[in-house]
């Protein structure tokens, strides 16, 4: 079977299982399992490919077949630029998030203390490390394997002398500093009633913890937006992630427990996804 063939065929397996990005997950396939890129399929479409190659590559896509997300089968997800170690462990990061880290970084100065809340796999703590200089990083977890594969992240990721601590910790409960210039978080936002419509690789491949807010929804926002003026400087910022229809009732908790200029920041499609405030002065 010839390179073209099999994408062509692997193509048209993945649209009969209505998996919508079906093209681009075998381009990520290719690469991943051949190391053969657009341009190498270009040049080189009509070469054979070895049997071998060719059985891994199909299985790959039989797995990919059974909604098994592309990014546990590659073992990593690209995320501001860095690729990311994930697993069953951690909610794979979402290109969504970025902007939390794109926000945060407006705000977060070289050298300042930042607080990551709920890090999961490190994703938003050790891109702001990586992107800001001499950040003083902190990333809690509920998950000791959350935290197992936030450390392997940080371990390739960042800089020998410069790696985020990892705190085992229900929210706020194990942390001990109350200096943070910044405190982001991306908790767990999706009623729990909704999480049954969510698509198969979300709601039975994420963690379950890493999905579930509460009936509303709002249930880690409330204790976040309490809690963290004890933990931030006067004038720092809490930064949350949140769901396309919670930015009014976030802001209003926001607003509630002393946070001013607080705003609601929009992803590139247009959807409410930050929201951010500053503890008075």
């Amino acid at each position: 079977m010839t390179y073209s063939e099999l994408f062509e065929k692997s193509v048209i397996q993945l649209k009969n299982a209505s998996i919508e990005e079906a093209s681009s997950d075998v381009t990520l396939l290719f690469d991943y399992i051949l190391g053969v890129d657009r341009a190498f399929m270009f040049m080189n479409g009509n070469d054979t490919v070895p049997d071998d190659a060719c059985d891994k590559l199909l299985n790959a896509v039989s797995i990919r077949e059974k909604r098994v997300p592309l990014q546990h089968i590659t073992g990593f997800q690209n995320f501001m630029g860095l690729e990311f170690k994930v697993s069953k462990d951690v909610l794979v990061p979402r290109f969504d998030t970025e902007c939390l880290v794109e926000e945060a970084m407006l705000v977060t100065n070289d050298n300042d203390k930042v607080l990551d809340i709920c890090t999961g796999s490190g994703c938003i703590i050790i891109s702001l490390m990586n992107y800001k200089n001499g950040i003083e990083g902190y990333g809690v977890d509920i998950s000791k394997e959350a935290l197992n594969l936030a450390n392997e992240n940080a371990e390739r990721l960042c800089k020998p002398d410069n790696k985020p601590q990892f705190i085992l910790s229900d929210l706020f409960e194990g942390v001990n500093h109350t200096d943070f210039d910044v405190i982001v978080s991306n908790p767990p936002y999706i009623k729990t009633s909704d999480i049954e419509t969510l698509m198969s690789e979300v709601k039975d491949y994420d963690p379950y913890i890493a999905l579930d807010g509460g009936e509303d929804g709002l249930l880690f926002y409330r204790e976040i937006a309490l809690k963290a003026p004890d933990y931030l400087k006067k004038g720092g910022y809490l930064l949350v992630e949140i769901g396309f229809d919670e930015g009014d009732a976030v802001k209003e908790l926001l607003i509630q427990n002393g946070f001013d200029c607080v705003k609601i920041i929009k992803d590139l499609a247009g959807c409410d996804r930050v929201v951010s405030g500053r503890k008075q002065r």
